[in-house]
């Protein structure tokens, strides 16, 4: 008898654990970044009223792997922000993208706008500012745009 109660006990358990795990996984915010490849990289950056902002890295980096979750991290603060998306090439498997946009160091952080790089991010390596460098260069493509309407 006491083998029988232990047997449902763990499937119950066992059961619960699945459960948990699923919901889990639907609660768990996921990223907006999106991999751009040799095949998709041109027309992403080129569409319509649209800031693109790309990081270019090879998974053997040190510099790229120090970057952690923090592109993810500014693909889920982006996330609500219109017209503006971000983006990631991988340089290992993509060489002609990176060379066609002249990628020479990783990681390397370049807005896109219409199909034509704007702007090199070259400052700090944290969330907030890399947010509050694609919403200005966003603004100033958008200004622009309306000055040449």
């Amino acid at each position: 008898m006491d083998l029988v109660l232990c047997c449902r006990r763990r499937r119950s358990l066992l059961f619960l654990f699945l459960v948990l795990c699923s919901v889990s996984a639907c609660i768990r915010t996921r990223s907006e970044v999106i991999t751009l490849t040799e095949e998709t990289f041109a027309d992403k950056v080129k569409e319509k009223d649209t800031v693109w902002f790309v990081k270019f890295c090879v998974p053997w980096c040190k510099h790229c792997k120090n970057l952690g979750t923090l592109w993810d991290d500014l693909g889920k603060v982006m996330e609500g922000e219109d017209e503006i998306e971000i983006g990631q090439v991988d340089c290992s498997t993509n060489k002609p993208v990176c060379t066609k946009v002249d990628i020479h160091s990783y990681p390397t952080f370049k807005i896109f706008y219409d199909g034509e790089e704007v702007a090199k991010y070259k400052g700090p390596r944290e969330v907030e500012s890399l947010k509050q460098f694609a919403l200005d260069e966003a603004d100033k493509a958008a200004r622009a745009k309306l000055e040449a309407e």
